[in-house]
């Protein structure tokens, strides 16, 4: 089997969240996981800012359900949504 690259979105569960800090948890949690690719803060309206997320995990079933579930039960975390799926 092979990879596949993974885009999420992850909203921060108010606007009172530090992006910043947030990421850094986010790094944290899927370390071992899977690999990541690109993080980057994205703007999303009105002051309210996202994370865009991009990692490669095995091609695997549940793979993405579980760095999902990772990933919502971050601090902080309000929504995470699978933005696009590719396989590498």
């Amino acid at each position: 089997m092979g990879d596949v690259a993974v885009v999420l979105k992850i909203l921060p569960s108010d606007s009172e969240v530090k992006i910043r800090s947030l990421m850094e948890e986010v790094k944290l949690a899927i370390k071992g996981l899977c690999e990541l690719n690109k993080i980057e803060e994205q703007e999303v309206a009105f002051g309210l800012k996202a994370i865009r997320l991009e990692v490669i995990v095995p091609d695997q079933e549940g793979k993405i359900g579980a760095v999902e579930s990772r990933l919502q039960a971050v601090n902080g975390v309000g929504q995470v949504d699978t933005d696009e799926v590719t396989l590498v």
